[in-house]
């Protein structure tokens, strides 16, 4: 395996995780909060999704996925650059949705484009800068590990809130 099988693999389980949260769920389940400022299972796969489509095509220099229709399909009542990062507590209950078919038509067609993209890489390309406003910048490979990582972490929250409204 080398470091673009790795990554493909990895934003794979991203995709199988977020399936698993979201199949099968009502409306009502995928909107709930456990509590008034907690975040729904809608907010999280939106915000995970969001962060990934931003922050790849940004690297990848691509249009997001976003923008290609799915921003009027959300209809939320945010800027088109929006991405959920230090979202109030009422900006989390403005991300509602009618079905999983809205979260997993554009959580799927952002793992397209991030697959199409991450294939055609090679392991000299991950070492390409990215973002010099961190220290040290920020590479590629660097940044991609980060929207794994951060994508696993907001699944696996959705799939605790799963279990949870699941359960009540």
């Amino acid at each position: 395996m080398n470091s673009v099988d790795a990554l493909v693999d990895a934003f794979g389980r991203v995709q199988e995780a977020v399936h698993g949260a979201v199949d099968g769920l009502s409306a009502e389940q995928l909107n709930a909060r456990i509590d008034q400022d907690a975040n729904s299972i809608s907010w999280l796969v939106w915000h995970l999704t969001r962060v990934q489509d931003d922050h790849v095509a940004d690297a990848a220099d691509l249009e997001q996925v976003w923008h290609t229709g799915w921003a009027d399909r959300f209809e939320l009542p945010f800027g088109p650059g929006a991405t959920g990062y230090g979202h109030s507590s009422k900006q989390v209950a403005a991300v509602r949705v009618d079905s999983p078919d809205l979260l997993l038509g554009y959580h799927d067609a952002v793992v397209e484009q991030t697959l199409r993209y991450v294939k055609g890489l090679d392991d000299e390309a991950l070492d390409r800068v990215v973002d010099e406003a961190w220290s040290p910048p920020v590479t590629l490979g660097v940044r991609l590990v980060s929207v794994i990582a951060d994508d696993l972490q907001h699944a696996g929250q959705a799939a605790f809130v799963r279990g949870v409204v699941r359960r009540r």
